[in-house]
């Protein structure tokens, strides 16, 4: 049974609590601006490199791409997905959401899997699936480490598809969404094939004026595709890390609005039991005042 003092030291437990997830709903809420600043500056950039690229394609008047023709059949080729996760807590179902959306899209996919994991519980909860993980990247902590992370996964995917090693990449990343909340996605890395061609094709070039590339043709075209991989790599590592911010807002929202709710139901029960108290007591004050006026009557 709850007594004033249990139930004076459970209310400054709970307003303890209160104050600790208010500090981190706070700095989970300052993340957030910080991601999304990042991914609304880099979608300028994004949009300059595709016109780019197009440019390029309509002054050298390119209209397909011609892809290297292979052996292997479909059952043989190794699809490699760079799968972005959290290694942080307090984040819901951040890690088993985007592992099942991995599991589902690659199943449905041909051809032997082959999984970059960033973060060490997703690629935990990947090996779980059967998929094999066969390089494990730490999470970024911060906006200034994502850079690093993006140069070592763009030099070693090229790397791999040069050699032939790997048929192609995708990316796995959660997006957050409009208002709130998250959603996984997918999107296809490499190779940079005839699809992908179309895809860029969609965004139309602003001015009636036909594009002229100034300098030399090859590194031009070599420093637009780095850009655009680059910035592919980062615009999703980033809006990973705004996601896992999102979700751990959101788990901080949800905990302060219980904690408030038990500081109310704690302090009716205290009000309750305090009220009974001061009750038992005057009825013992007036049951005594009765008992010595009875005994002075006599």
């Amino acid at each position: 049974m709850d007594t004033l003092e249990n139930l004076r030291s459970k209310t400054e437990g709970a307003k303890d609590l209160k104050s600790v997830v208010s500090a981190m709903k706070a700095m989970a809420a300052s993340n957030i601006v910080q991601y999304e600043t990042a991914v609304s500056s880099l979608a300028d950039y994004f949009h300059t490199i595709a016109l780019g690229i197009i440019a390029y394609f309509k002054a050298e008047k390119i209209a397909a791409i011609n892809e290297q023709t292979t052996t292997k059949n479909k059952a043989e080729e190794v699809i490699c997905a760079i799968v972005f996760g959290t290694d942080q807590g307090l984040v819901a179902q951040f890690n088993d959401s985007m592992a099942n959306f991995v599991s589902s899209s690659l199943k449905a996919l041909p051809g032997k899997k082959e999984i970059w994991a960033v973060g060490e519980r997703v690629q935990l909860l990947l090996s779980d699936e059967g998929f094999n993980t066969s390089k494990l990247y730490p999470v970024p902590n911060d906006i200034n480490a994502v850079t690093p992370l993006v140069t070592e996964l763009l030099g070693k995917s090229q790397e791999r598809q040069q050699k032939e090693a790997v048929t192609s990449f995708y990316i796995f990343h959660n997006q957050p969404k409009p208002g709130s909340g998250y959603t996984p996605i997918m999107q296809r890395f490499l190779p940079l094939d005839e699809k992908w061609k179309n895809s860029l094709q969609e965004i139309q070039w602003p001015t009636k004026l036909p594009p002229q590339i100034a300098g030399g043709v090859k590194p031009t075209l070599v420093a637009l595709i780095n850009g655009y991989l680059f910035a592919s790599l980062y615009k999703a590592s980033v809006e990973s890390l705004a996601s896992e911010n999102a979700s751990r807002l959101g788990a901080m929202q949800r905990a302060e609005k219980n904690i408030t709710d038990l500081l109310e139901d704690l302090g009716k029960k205290y009000h309750r039991l305090r009220q009974s108290s001061i009750d038992e007591e005057l009825f013992d004050v007036v049951s005594g005042f009765e008992a010595l006026n009875k005994h002075a009557k006599k």
